[in-house]
C-alpha cells in the first residue's frame, strides 16, 4: 500500500471537501483572491484561507503575487493524475452498470 503522503492521496484528501471543490470550481473560472473566493461561502475569509492552504499543499492550486494581491490559480497536473487513476476502472463501473441495466429490463 503506498504511503498516505503520496500525491494522489493528498489529491482526494483534499478534494474530500465540499468547500474546496467549490473553491476549485470557481478557480477553474480564472484566479481570484481570498476575498472573492470567500464571497459565497457563510465562513470567515480566514477559514476560506485555510482551505486554500490545503489545496496549495495539495498541488491542487497556486498563489502568486501581484502587488498586495495574492490571487490564487488552479493547477491541473493533480487533477490529470487522479483521472487518469479513476480512468483505469472505466471498465468495471460500466460493466457494473450494463448489468443492472440488463437485470431491470431483464
Amino acid at each position: 500500500m503506498p504511503p498516505a503522503t503520496d500525491q494522489l492521496s493528498a489529491t482526494f484528501a483534499a478534494l474530500a471537501d465540499p468547500t474546496r471543490r467549490a473553491i476549485l470550481a470557481r478557480l477553474a473560472d480564472g484566479e481570484a483572491t481570498v476575498t472573492e473566493l470567500a464571497a459565497p461561502f457563510p465562513m470567515t475569509v480566514q477559514a476560506v484561507s485555510q482551505h486554500l492552504r490545503v489545496l496549495e499543499r495539495a498541488g491542487l492550486v497556486e498563489r502568486g503575487r501581484s502587488a498586495q494581491l495574492r490571487p490564487s490559480r488552479l493547477r491541473g497536473a493533480p487533477l490529470r493524475d487522479a483521472t487518469e487513476w479513476l480512468e483505469r476502472y472505466r471498465g468495471f463501473w460500466e460493466q457494473s452498470f450494463d448489468a443492472l441495466e440488463r437485470r431491470l429490463d431483464g
